[in-house]
């Protein structure tokens, strides 16, 4: 007889990964190299070591090694909030009324409130090692700044955060957690770097964009001795270390002989995402298993579903390498809606190569819907959701009404990438009536489209 399933499955703290899943190992189309904006080749190592870490660089070319140890202080700290759990989401289903079984992996059990942590701790590590005296990021909801804020704290590294304009007025006490773990925050675009000033030049007023955001930490890291610039989703080394949530997940549905039919997660730049179907989709790629995945990504800034795969500036700036993904151009600058972290005009290389390869699919919601679903999942599991993961909600509650409709009781896993606390303007605003939902109209995509780099 089976084990009956409990609400919550927890690992035992040695079933913590010590290593963290390669998924670029498993594909036969690799993600397509970062391009030098002024020759248009590959880089090298040596390009990027003065931006990045030389760690993270060795993690970010590495489309080979299958699994990567986890060094021992990551997984020390790692054991502070990890294992997060894999919840049943009975009182959701009861809701619904659906035959379908939900479960959510749970990311915001600890002082950042999401799933960045788990990037910021092993980045801020690698900077330690490499004896600098800080790093400068960006972030948009605020997540990300927050994470490798508390970081640098622990590992006694200097920390300037640029936040997103819209994001640093709408959220003003994630903007004093970053502080209260002493990092620098300043509203981007700002007039402290060279990139920042001519971006308000040609855009006056702007809320900003990550975009931007990017652009000015970038600058900052390259003019100031013994820094280097940290990414919070995008890049490979990101997904990298996000592959530990996925990789948690399938040992605690394995443990019950659970099989997911449908795995669903919120796309911004791509961390959560990634790091959620990594271990699913390598088994897609070796042909062990099949899943349905959908990445579910704001109707304001939707790169997958109406943006074009080509290469493109990951920075409003213009100042970063190129990269080949699903991009709205770098000049796009999205409405300021409250999913402040899935505002990139962009999308990770790795997952725009396996979108575009099919191994799953993508869908774009409005934010008034994503706020209903998110309020509806609030009162009935009594946690309330980042308006980032709510997106993931919405499918997911659109899934299990399907299966109300035809009675199938398929298994529908998604990733609840932290909590909302600090998002109650948003659900103010939702709450009154007052939120609308901005959606590009398809001249102002393709004026931004118009411009991408010519790239042979």
């Amino acid at each position: 007889m089976k084990e009956k399933i409990p609400y919550k499955i927890y690992l035992e703290e040695h079933e913590i990964p010590t290593q963290w899943y390669n998924v670029r190992s498993d594909m036969k189309n690799k993600p397509a190299p970062l391009l030098n904006p002024g020759t248009g080749q590959p880089l090298k190592a040596e390009d990027l070591e003065p931006i990045f870490c030389k760690e993270l660089v060795k993690q970010e070319l590495d489309n080979d090694t299958k699994w990567i140890d986890i060094p021992e202080e990551v997984l020390t700290f790692y054991k502070m909030y990890r294992p997060s759990p894999l919840v049943r989401a009975y009182f959701l289903e009861k809701a619904l009324g659906t035959p379908a079984k939900i479960y959510y992996k749970f990311e915001g059990n600890n002082t950042s409130g999401s799933h960045k942590l788990n990037s910021a701790i092993a980045q801020a590590y690698y900077a330690k090692e490499q004896g600098l005296k800080g790093v400068t990021t960006e972030t948009g909801a605020g997540q990300w700044g927050t994470a490798l804020s508390m970081a640098c704290q622990f590992f006694g590294l200097d920390c300037q955060v640029y936040m997103v304009k819209c994001s640093y007025e709408q959220k003003p006490f994630r903007r004093e957690v970053m502080r209260t773990y002493g990092a620098k925050v300043t509203p981007s675009p700002s007039d402290t770097t060279n990139v920042g000033r001519k971006i308000l030049a040609e855009f006056p007023g702007t809320s900003g964009s990550l975009g931007c955001a990017i652009s000015e930490a970038v600058e900052a890291a390259v003019t100031q001795e013994g820094y280097r610039y940290e990414l919070g989703s995008v890049l490979n080394q990101v997904l990298l270390h996000q592959s530990i949530i996925g990789l948690e997940a399938k040992t605690a549905l394995d443990k019950y002989g659970i099989k997911p039919d449908i795995i669903i997660g919120c796309a911004g730049g791509g961390s959560n995402l990634g790091g959620l179907i990594a271990p699913f989709v390598g088994e897609k790629l070796r042909g062990e298993a099949d899943y349905r995945i959908i990445a579910v990504e704001p109707a304001s800034c939707p790169s997958f579903t109406r943006g074009k795969f080509a290469y493109d500036f990951c920075d409003t700036g213009m100042i970063c390498p190129l990269a080949k993904m699903y991009t709205l151009g770098s000049q796009f600058i999205p409405s300021p809606s409250h999913s402040g972290g899935l505002r990139f005009h962009g999308m990770s290389t790795v997952l725009s190569q396996l979108y575009h390869d099919g191994l799953f699919e993508a869908r774009a919601v409005e934010q008034t819907s994503v706020f209903e679903a998110a309020t509806l999942f609030a009162r009935a599991e009594g946690t309330l959701p980042a308006p980032e993961s709510s997106h993931a909600i919405r499918v997911a509650i659109d899934e299990a009404l399907k299966c109300k409709e035809t009675g199938e009781e398929k298994t529908i896993v998604f990733g609840l990438t932290g909590t909302g606390y600090f998002d109650l303007v948003a659900y103010g605003e939702y709450n009154s009536g007052k939120m609308k939902d901005v959606i590009p109209t398809d001249e102002d995509i393709a004026a931004s489209l118009a411009k991408l780099p010519k790239v042979d």
